[in-house]
C-alpha cells in the first residue's frame, strides 16, 4: 500500500505525464470535430517536433522556448501539406479510405524519419535546469513545473483561439454544417488547413515536452503516445476540447497510479482497457452527449 505522501507523489507526476497526452488529444479532437477523421498519423508528427526540437538544442544551440516555437512551426507546416496532399483528395470519399490513408502516412513517417535520422535512440540534451524541489516531502523537478506551466499556456491560448477569432469562429462553424458555412462565406478548406496546423503545432509541443520528459527519442516513438492520445481524445468525449484536456489528464493520472502500485508492466494495458470500458459504457465519454440521429 502506498501512503498519502506517495499518493500526492503520483499525483504530481502524473499531472505532468497527462498534460502530454493532453495536448497530443487536442490534436485528435480538432481534427475529428471539423472533418470526422481519426488522423493516425499524429503520433508521428509528435516525433517530427521532438527530432526538430532536438536538432535546434543540439545544432543550433538554442533554448527551451526557442526551440518549442521552431518545432511547432515546422509542425504546422508539415500539418498543412499533409492535409493538402492526404487527405484533401478524400474529402467525399468514405471514412475507410481516408482512415487506410492516415495509417499510410503514419508508417511514411515513421520509416521516412527513420530513413532520415537513423534508426538509433537518441538522448534529449538536458535543456532545463536539474533544480529540485520539495514540499511536505513531495519532490518534483523544475522541468516538471515548465511542462505543466506550457501546457496550461498552450491550452489556454488555443481556447482563446477557438472562440474569440475569426479563424476559430470559422472551425466551429464547419464542424457544424460545413455547406452552411460555404454558404456564408467561409473558406472551408483553409479552415480545414488551419486546424491540421493548430493541431500538427500542438503535438510538437507534446514531442518537445516527451523529449525532455522521458529523456530520449527515436523514429518510432509517436507509436504509442499517438495511441494513447487518442485514447484520452475518447475518454474525455472526441470532437470537444474540454473532453481531450481532461482526458489526458486523466489517462495520465491512471497510468502513474498502476506504475505506483507496482504494476509498471500493466500501464499501457490499463489505457486500452479503458478505451474497452468507455466504448461499452459511454461510447460518447465523459463529457460526450448521447445524439439522436433520424435514419
Amino acid at each position: 500500500m502506498i501512503n498519502l505522501q506517495q499518493f500526492v507523489q503520483l499525483l504530481v507526476n502524473g499531472i505532468s505525464l497527462g498534460s502530454i497526452y493532453a495536448l497530443m488529444a487536442l490534436g485528435y479532437t480538432m481534427v475529428y470535430g471539423i472533418v470526422q477523421l481519426i488522423n493516425f498519423a499524429h503520433g508521428d508528427v509528435l516525433m517530427i517536433g521532438a527530432y526538430i526540437g532536438w536538432f535546434t538544442i543540439t545544432k543550433l544551440h538554442w533554448s527551451f522556448i526557442p526551440a518549442l516555437l521552431i518545432s511547432m512551426l515546422g509542425s504546422a507546416i508539415l500539418g498543412v501539406v499533409i492535409e493538402r496532399i492526404a487527405y484533401k483528395p478524400l474529402r467525399n470519399a468514405s471514412r475507410i479510405a481516408a482512415l487506410i490513408t492516415a495509417i499510410g502516412v503514419s508508417l511514411f513517417l515513421e520509416y521516412g524519419g527513420m530513413l532520415l535520422f537513423g534508426p538509433q535512440v537518441r538522448t534529449y540534451p538536458p535543456v532545463l535546469p536539474e533544480t529540485m524541489y520539495n514540499i511536505a516531502g513531495v519532490s518534483f523537478k523544475y522541468g516538471d513545473v515548465v511542462m505543466l506551466v506550457t501546457s496550461v499556456i498552450l491550452m489556454v491560448l488555443l481556447e482563446f483561439v477557438v472562440k474569440y477569432t475569426k479563424v476559430g469562429k470559422g472551425m466551429r462553424a464547419v464542424s457544424l454544417d460545413k455547406d452552411a458555412a460555404l454558404l456564408m462565406g467561409i473558406n472551408v478548406n483553409n479552415t480545414i488547413s488551419a486546424t491540421f496546423a493548430i493541431g500538427s503545432g500542438l503535438a510538437a509541443a507534446a514531442g518537445v515536452l516527451f523529449g525532455v520528459y522521458f529523456n530520449q527519442i527515436d523514429p518510432l516513438m509517436g507509436i504509442m503516445p499517438g495511441l494513447k492520445a487518442f485514447i484520452a481524445a475518447v475518454l474525455g468525449g472526441i470532437g470537444l476540447i474540454p473532453g481531450a484536456m481532461a482526458g489526458g489528464v486523466i489517462l495520465g493520472l491512471i497510468e502513474t497510479l498502476v506504475s505506483g502500485l507496482g504494476a509498471s508492466m500493466w500501464r499501457d494495458g490499463a489505457a486500452f482497457l479503458i478505451l474497452i470500458l468507455v466504448l461499452i459504457i459511454k461510447p460518447n465519454g465523459i463529457f460526450g452527449k448521447n445524439v439522436r440521429e433520424k435514419v
